[in-house]
């Protein structure tokens, strides 16, 4: 089981190196993130943007900017869509999101024409926390991309999760479907929802872990809590994944854990034609180069 950052960078070392794709590349934690994961011999780096404002950036943080390829591009969404074009011309393996805002990266993804979203696929972003009050990572799901699952997204999530956390060598993880309460009340949808998705992997049609719900957070994740509220299971209390019923609960849940509790983190979208990093562009240089590690590990 990898349980840290440090254990994830020398797998990818073991594995092929994945090509990086950065739109819209023109700021300095970018910049640095992907020269820390080309020195750690983890991607090799393409930055697409305004070349001079890149070089402004090398020079300014002492980067030799020989490193990278870099292709001139200007203009913020040119950039954009010339990245999601060489990933489907097949010159990457993974797209970074650089200084564009979210909304404007999703878009191009999403672009029925020149996008990267197979035919009714399910885009969700996933996200390993490192806590340091928690001994193992958690995989999360969804903080940023779908505000309001419905029960299908909610199950293209679980497995999203689940292939996550068995890339990171958690040969059966655990999965809490979380609400405001470990009990089964059918007026809230959260509940309902959870206790489907635990039923549907009960039968089968959910496969590779052990999936639990409605459960909430104190629950999924703390023994003694468990234990008081006499909730059993192989889930309650140790938790390997998340998956929250909207975007408002696992958004405060990410922002307080590397906020308040110092966690770090790695952050993708799944469900694309390739890992498509996807972080805030408030977030750090660490940070960063963490969600390249894991859109690496996942890679085909």
């Amino acid at each position: 089981m990898i349980t840290n950052f440090d254990q994830l960078f020398d797998k990818v070392r073991t594995q092929p190196k994945k090509r990086l794709i950065a739109a819209w590349a023109v700021d300095d934690h970018t910049i640095n993130a992907a020269c820390l994961a080309v020195e750690k011999g983890i991607v090799e780096a393409v930055l697409v943007g305004d070349e001079q404002k890149i070089l402004e950036v090398c020079a300014h943080e002492k980067i030799n900017p020989s490193i990278f390829s870099i292709v001139h591009v200007a203009e913020e969404l040119k950039a954009i869509a010339t990245a999601v074009d060489m990933i489907n011309n097949g010159a990457g393996d993974i797209l970074m999101k650089g200084l564009c805002s979210t909304d404007k990266y999703m878009r191009a993804i999403l672009n029925k024409e020149r996008g990267l979203l197979p035919p009714k696929a399910v885009l969700s972003h996933v996200t390993v926390v490192s806590a340091p009050t928690y001994p193992k990572f958690l995989i999360v799901s969804d903080v940023a991309v779908i505000p309001a699952p419905d029960l299908n997204q909610k199950v293209a999530i679980t497995k999203y999760v689940i292939s996550t956390a068995q890339a990171l060598q958690i040969d059966k993880p655990k999965v809490a479907l979380l609400a405001a309460t470990e009990q089964m009340l059918p007026g809230m949808q959260a509940c309902v929802d959870a206790a489907m998705i635990a039923k549907m992997a009960d039968r089968g049609q959910i496969t590779g872990a052990y999936v639990d719900g409605p459960l909430a957070l104190d629950v999924a994740i703390d023994k003694e809590s468990a234990q008081t509220k006499k909730v059993t299971g192989t889930v309650a209390g140790d938790a390997d994944c998340i998956v929250f019923p909207n975007i408002e609960s696992g958004n405060v849940f990410f922002k307080a854990v590397t906020k308040l509790a110092k966690g770090e983190l790695a952050a993708m979208v799944m469900g694309a034609k390739v890992p498509c990093v996807l972080t805030s562009r408030g977030d750090s240089t660490t940070s960063k180069l963490n969600s390249i590690a894991l859109a690496a590990l996942m890679a085909k």
